[in-house]
Order: C-alpha cells, then structure tokens, then sequence
C-alpha cells in the first residue's frame, strides 16, 4: 500500500487490508471510512479512506491516533449483466464512448477514470429496465478530448447498423467536453435520420453522490420514447435541480460552464424542447417524426482541416505553411467575422491555392456578414465564405464532412453555406 513502514506493519497486526472499514480517532476526532491505496501525493503516515459521501480524505496517523477494523471487504465477484426482455416495449441502444458518465474515481490517484461498463451503469437506474428492452454496446472508454473524426465515423455507422437492426432509438454517453463536436459530426453523417439519436453526458461521475447521470440519462431516454422525434440531440440538466432538461439540437449546443450541471446552451436558437422529472415534453419548434425507413451513414471526413480564433496581433507567419497545406480552414474572427489585414493577405493566398476558408464569429450570437466593413468585403475578395450564424466548432465538423463528400472546393462551399441539419438560420431569438 505504500505506506511507512510502521503504519504498514499496524495495518497488518490489525488485519486491516484496501477495502477494510475502519474507525480512526487521530487529532481529537474520529473518521469511519473504507481504507483505500496509498498514493504518491500524500506522505507516507497519511491514511487515505473513504467516507460513506464517497469522497476520500487523507488522515495523519500520529503515535497516540487509535485504528479499529469494524468490517471486511466483502466478495464481490462481476455477474454478467443480463437484460430482461419487456415484450412490446421500445428498444432502446444505450452505447459507451468513455467521459464522466462512464467514470469512476481511482482509489489510488482519487483521479477520475472513464473504467465503468455502461452495463453497470444501466442497470443502475431502475426505471430504464422497466421502460425499455435494453442493449448495451461498449465501443470506446476514453475522455472527449481524445476523441476524433475516427470515433464520429465509427459511431455514425454503428448507429445506423443498430437502427436498421431494430432499434426504436440510440443513446450515446460521451463525455461533455466535445460533446458537441461529436453531435454535430453526427448530424451531418446521418442526415435524415428516421429515429431519434441522443447524446447524454455527467458534469459528475456516477460513483458521487450528487452524480447527474441517472437524472440525465433517465431524461435522454423519456424524450427518445416520449418525444416521438427523430434527429439528433444533446440532452442535458437545464437548471442545477434535478426537475428540469433541455433538449439541444445536435448542431446548435455548446458546453458553456466548465462544471456546472447546466452546462449546455443552445446558441441562435432555442432548446428543440424542455422536460420536466416527471418526463413531460414542452416542444419550442416543429420536429420531425420517426419514420420507419432506414438509416445510411455517409461517414467520410477530410482530416485536414484547421479550426483558428483570430486575435489581435495574429501574426499570419505563425499559420501559413499549415493554412496552405490544408484542404480547408475555419476561422472565428471577431465581431462580425473579421480579422487584422495582415491575415487577410494570408486568406488570399490559401484560397488562391485551393484551401476552403470559411468565417465565424467567436461571440457565438448573433450572425457573421462580410457585407457591412471594409475589412468584411476584402476578406470576402480574398476568397472566404461566412455561414451565417454557424457555431465554429460546427462550421469545422461540417468542412471536414463537406470536403469528403464533394468533388472540389466550389461544390464544397456550396454545402457549406446551405443548411442541412438546422446547423444556420437568419432568424433570431431574444432572450427576455
């Protein structure tokens, strides 16, 4: 375990061993907690447990401190999950990507891991296997910032196999941090999509107290039941209770606070709906229905792409040998899709070389239009294209998804600045 050698040796006269319950008074209190691994950022006399909240402390063992085994770890072996089937009721594929939904704390680091089965996870929530018939696929166990265009298009066509096998709706846990990302990527590979496809994710792991992944993952399922709605969706806390949801469109939604369980915003527009915990459906706009036609995923995706912020000073020596060896790049300018003159030089001869530079706007509301300054109408000379009020981590997914699936760059900007997913629109929405 790691620890001194004298509070190793009385943990062993006391036959105290990871996973013993324990009772220690040290420094006029006294800690219950399950005895956990020694790790490398606490020292040697520190012992760390975890208290029935689930979190762990660390406990300096002096000379007079007093250590009481009260109870051994039990058996637990693993047990296949099996899911009972419930005869006329939806079915409903739950897969795992990894992120905080599918994560446990490790007892040696206290660090948060993506290592639970989503079986596991499943069967946690007693409403779901009463609900619907149940199957679970686990495809990848990795954070969001680690997953890429190869994960969208493994994803894209396991969604569409699972629909054409009978699925009457997926639900994808991911991770929040790219979320997004991936529900955008997935809005254009699977196009029409004639069920409903939704993306859930934790701002806290399943294994603490206060985790919103039950809460989530219950809503995500109510909707793909309830909703009747076919497309694809993010759904997340809407407030920081546990009595309210909101559903994003997949192209719309970013994660807007980095902890918060109300994370996720939809930007330009409105949720497509909210829930209440009871599963109540309040629709804020006209879906589409869930049709019984089949699903095809066109997963291609050009690679070489760049996603860039503009800022003061942008020094175009910086980007340009990868600017023109792209194939398309995408740039959140300032205010209405701008940048400083010496970029534009560099937008000039990256779009003279063949490289699709498509403008967005890094205040995220409100529309780009290269009409209006001087700067907007030489940027637009140069060759660049603006996309209405398309978010830019959008705008970047679906640059990869346009060049794969043209010819050459013109037929490429032509899918860029036409809606296909509700990804852009002229209509506005203000907030009262």
């Amino acid at each position: 375990m790691s620890y001194s050698t004298s509070l190793t040796k009385l943990l062993e006269s006391l036959g105290a061993k990871e996973g013993s319950k324990l009772s220690v008074e040290s420094g006029g209190r006294t800690y219950i907690g399950t005895l956990m691994p020694h790790h490398e950022f606490s020292g040697s006399d520190i012992m760390i447990i975890k208290l029935a909240s689930g979190y762990n402390i660390g406990v300096k063992v002096r000379d007079d401190s007093v250590i009481k085994v009260i109870g051994q770890p039990e058996a637990n072996p693993k047990k296949e999950i099996v899911f009972k089937k419930n005869e006329g009721l939806p079915k409903v594929t739950f897969i795992g990507t990894g992120g905080t939904i599918s994560s446990n704390a490790d007892n040696r680091t206290g660090a948060v891991q993506p290592s639970l089965p989503i079986a596991e996870l499943i069967a946690s929530i007693p409403e779901l296997t009463e609900s619907v018939n149940i199957s679970v696929r686990q495809m990848f166990s990795v954070f969001s910032e680690n997953m890429n265009a190869e994960h969208w298009q493994e994803l894209a066509k396991v969604t569409a196999d699972e629909i054409n096998g009978g699925a009457d709706a997926i639900v994808i846990l991911h991770g929040t941090d790219t979320m997004g990302y991936t529900a955008a990527a997935l809005s254009f590979m699977l196009g029409d999509v004639p069920k409903p496809v939704v993306l859930v994710g934790a701002q806290r792991s399943p294994d603490r107290p206060s985790s919103d992944a039950p809460s989530n993952i219950t809503a995500a399922v109510r909707f793909c039941i309830k909703g009747k709605t076919a497309g694809v969706f993010v759904v997340m806390h809407h407030t920081l209770e546990d009595d309210s949801f909101a559903v994003h469109a997949g192209t719309r939604v970013r994660k807007m606070h980095t902890s918060r369980r109300d994370a996720f915003k939809s930007i330009n527009t409105s949720p497509i709906a909210f829930m209440d915990e009871k599963g109540n459906i309040k629709f804020t706009s006209e879906v589409k229905s869930i049709t019984s036609k089949k699903a095809a995923a066109k997963a291609k995706m050009e690679r070489s792409v760049m996603l860039l912020q503009f800022y003061p000073g942008m020094d175009p020596s910086l980007f340009e040998s990868a600017m023109i060896k792209s194939k398309g790049v995408v740039i959140a300018g300032s205010g209405l899709g701008h940048v400083n003159k010496e970029m534009i030089s560099l937008i000039k001869k990256a779009c003279d070389n063949g490289t699709v530079v498509v403008m967005t706007s890094q205040c995220l509301g409100g529309i780009t239009n290269l009409n209006i300054y001087g700067t907007g109408r030489e940027i637009r000379s140069a060759g660049a294209i603006s996309v209405s009020d398309m978010l830019p981590e959008t705008a970047y997914v679906k640059l990869m998804w346009a060049l794969a699936n043209s010819t050459n760059a013109e037929e490429a900007k032509k899918l860029m600045i036409t809606p296909l997913a509700g990804e852009m629109g002229n209509r506005r929405t203000v907030d009262v």
